[in-house]
Formats: structure tokens, sequence, C-alpha cells
């Protein structure tokens, strides 16, 4: 069977796009890094891919607030395309700035349209300082994501200033109800954050570091997998590669955040 195509979105201050274009690649798709200005030239560039990705970065420089000039921009002359995308059986990810567009575009959560309805917002981290540090991370077994499949826990890092998940109450209990969190911060030990900071680097609601739509095929997400593709891109790699040596074991090769990519490429087998 073919590849599948995924669309690594590119534009003013996107600075993630080559890692997370290397990520599908090595997970088994073709990958694209396409300008947000191309597709507006050609709004049937949509039509060829299968994935979609909003990488992280900056993108426009968050001068209007994190994400919010790149969602109005989609909006004012993507919409459509955009709602034709997701209502094919695709895939879209977007991580930590790309959660911001995402959540600014509606397409995360989704409870009551696919797309246009903001229900969730990023605010600034608890801390209002930028966090850049690896963290620990559940999945959440009931949640019906495709990125997530078979995935119980993972160490990768964040590195955003507004990471802060906020909704209403009755967002918030309907994205429970619905088995929309994906993905919770954690303490290293695998019990609940909490809150507590630098666990939860960011103070996010209910701990909550992944959200999807309702089907389950587009996640945001604020840590950044493709920044953990290789086992020695971790933090603490030097102290695990002796504690395998003193063990008599192998160490891997992959790391913990190339399990979301692949999942993604083997949706399509």
């Amino acid at each position: 069977m073919a590849k599948p195509r995924a669309l690594i979105l590119t534009g003013y201050g996107i600075n993630c796009d080559e890692e997370t274009r290397y990520a599908f690649e090595w997970a088994g798709a073709k990958s694209d890094i396409i300008h947000i200005n191309e597709i507006i030239e050609n709004r049937k560039l949509l039509e060829d891919y299968q994935v979609f990705s909003f990488p992280g970065g900056f993108s426009y420089g968050d001068d209007t607030g994190s994400g919010k000039a790149l969602a109005n921009k989609i909006k004012n002359n993507l919409f459509q395309e955009f709602q034709d995308f997701i209502e094919r059986d695709t895939l879209m990810l977007g991580i930590c700035n790309g959660f911001q567009v995402m959540a600014n575009l509606g397409i995360v959560p989704a409870i009551s349209k696919p797309i246009g309805g903001t229900e969730v917002s990023l605010e600034h981290n608890r801390t209002f300082r930028f966090q850049c540090r690896w963290i620990d991370l559940q999945v959440e077994q009931a949640a019906q994501c495709v990125f997530t499949r078979g995935i119980k826990r993972m160490h990768i890092p964040v590195a955003h200033a507004e990471g802060n998940l906020f909704a209403s109450e009755e967002t918030i209990k309907t994205l429970e109800q619905n088995q929309q969190v994906v993905m919770r911060y954690t303490l290293p030990d695998g019990s609940a954050a909490g809150g507590e900071f630098p666990y939860n680097p960011n103070g996010s609601i209910h701990d909550i570091a992944a959200i999807s739509n309702t089907t389950g095929r587009i996640m945001g997400m604020m840590p950044h997998p493709e920044r953990h593709i290789f086992f020695r891109q971790r933090d603490d790699w030097t102290y695990l590669r002796e504690q395998a040596r003193r063990n008599n074991t192998e160490i891997p090769e992959e790391g913990e955040g190339v399990a979301i990519f692949r999942n993604a490429v083997a949706y399509f087998k």
C-alpha cells in the first residue's frame, strides 16, 4: 500500500516544521512542508493529503495571542477547505502552537461542530514564564484517539508560555464524559500531578495535556513528541544508558514520541 501523505504546515514564526516532517517520515509517511500562503493560492492542495499537522513555534510572533493570527488567516481564507478535509477520513495533529491554532479554530474539541466554534483556550502558564522541560504523561486508555493507540505513558518535553488549558465547567464535564481528554500531566511515578508545578508545567485544569475531537481522528497536544524520536534525545538518557550497562540490557534506538507518528501511519494501512 502507498505511504500516507502528511502535510506539515509552515509559515511566519513556525519553527518545528522540519522536526515534525522528519518524525512523520521516520514513521513511514511521505511528508511535505508547505507554506500557508501556498495553500491559499492552491486551495485543492489539501485534497492530496491524508494527514495534516500544525507544528509548534510562534506563528506570527504570537503578537495577538498564541495561534490567533494564523487561526484567523485560515478562517478568512481556507475555512471551507479545512472543513472538507476534516469531514474526510483524515487525521490532524496540532503540537504546542499548533494546538493553540486548532483551539482558536474550534477544530478541537469540536463538541458542537467540526470547526468554527471556540470552546477551550490555552492561557498563560500560571508561572507567567516560558516553560521548557521534560514532563511525564498518562494516556487515558478510555480515549478513542487514533494517535495514542497502544500508548500508556510518555516522557517528552514541553516548551511553551501559554499552555494552561481553560474552559467552562460544562465544557470540561463534556470532555470528560465524551472521553476526549487524551493525555494528562503526572508525577514521575505515574500518579496525578494535581496541578503541582513543575509536573503540571502550566496549571492546566484537570492536568490536561492533550484533547481530541469527538471522532478521535484529530488531536491537539501541548508537549512535543517530535522532540523525542530517538532515545538519546531524552534528558536522562546517560543515566538510563549506564543503568542498562550494569543490568546487561540493551537501550532502545527510538524515543517515546515516535509512537504518535507510527499510529498515524498505521491508521491508513
